[in-house]
């Protein structure tokens, strides 16, 4: 997935970190949570876009980061930058699928495969969720297991359960 020139920026939030995000002149196309480090994220980007041109632009993203700020102070934001997103066509059904529940609830991973019309497919959904490159703007943290567990989220579990606790307070 080849991009000419790919942006990127990092913000510290308190209580939660400093997240990492990327975008290309479409959209933004990346979000590393907290807990990794600058090199790491950058190594990401470059394995997965092959970019001519990275280049660090905060002012590219201040409207993102402004976002993620009411978010993360428990505020429903209705994300406004545009995505720049590739995936199988499966793992695009299943991002608009995540992208549709509200905030404050969640749903397993059996219930969107079902809505997919695609029941027996809840580990398929895993693994899509697995790939999301926009965690939190696709809300991956709100599809739980089967009986209501929380399971598979690539910031851990308790940062899992912390972002939903976070909705759950509205």
């Amino acid at each position: 997935m080849h991009r000419e020139t790919v942006y990127y920026d990092s913000r510290e939030f308190p209580k939660w970190g400093r997240f990492y995000a990327a975008a290309s002149e479409k959209g933004l196309c990346l979000l590393a949570l907290p807990g990794g480090k600058a090199e790491a994220f950058l190594e990401k980007v470059i394995r997965r876009f092959s970019p001519h041109l990275l280049i660090q632009h905060s002012a590219f993203f201040a409207d993102f980061f402004r976002q993620l700020g009411q978010y993360l102070q428990g505020s429903a934001v209705e994300w406004r930058c545009p995505l720049d997103l590739e995936g199988t066509p499966f793992q695009l059904q299943v991002w608009e699928a995540v992208k549709a529940i509200p905030y404050g609830e969640t749903r397993t991973y059996g219930e969107i495969a079902r809505a997919l019309g695609r029941p027996g497919s809840a580990r398929a959904v895993g693994r899509a969720n697995h790939d999301n490159p926009l965690p939190i703007v696709i809300p991956c943290h709100r599809v739980i297991g089967a009986k209501g567990a929380l399971v598979g989220f690539g910031g851990g579990l308790a940062l899992k359960e912390n972002l939903l606790n976070l909705e759950r307070k509205k």
